[in-house]
């Protein structure tokens, strides 16, 4: 029996929900809170990073197969999100980790869907994220928008 090899993936958006991830029959293995520094979160209708030299994103690194990638990004309301590399830090002990990320070449700006938010914010505060990160992306939400 063979053993597909996994890669460190990081995640920002809502693939950081265990929940969503299992709808593609998939799992968050060894995942742990990890930060890009360079980038820049946007949520709209769906999360996505752009680059910037004064932002950092934060996220969570998982290990999952390629198999488990491409099922979680054929989800039909996912769209095109392209792989890139990056390397990112942990939160716990600064380790650097080479890993892959997904971002969309082109977003919509529409608001996202409140519960959407959800699926970030919820699971931003079980692993961790900084308060003011949470903050920042709970802003998106169309009932926030425009209002601070």
């Amino acid at each position: 029996m063979e053993i597909e090899p996994k890669v460190w993936v990081f995640f920002y958006g809502t693939f950081i929900n265990a929940d969503v991830v299992a709808k593609a029959n998939a799992q968050l293995r060894d995942a742990e809170t990890a930060r890009l520094p360079g980038f820049d979160i946007r949520v709209g209708p769906l999360a996505n990073l752009v680059r910037s030299d004064q932002h950092t994103a934060y996220g969570i690194i998982a290990r999952m197969t390629h198999a488990e990638l491409g099922r979680l990004y054929a989800m039909g309301w996912v769209g095109t999100y392209l792989p890139e590399a990056v390397l990112v830090e942990t939160v716990k002990d600064g380790r650097l980790v080479p890993a892959m990320t997904y971002i969309k070449p082109e977003m919509e700006d529409q608001p996202p869907a409140e519960d959407y938010v959800d699926r970030i914010v919820n699971p931003g505060k079980q692993f961790g994220f900084p308060a003011w990160y949470l903050d920042r992306i709970d802003r998106f939400r169309p009932s926030r928008r425009g209002r601070d």
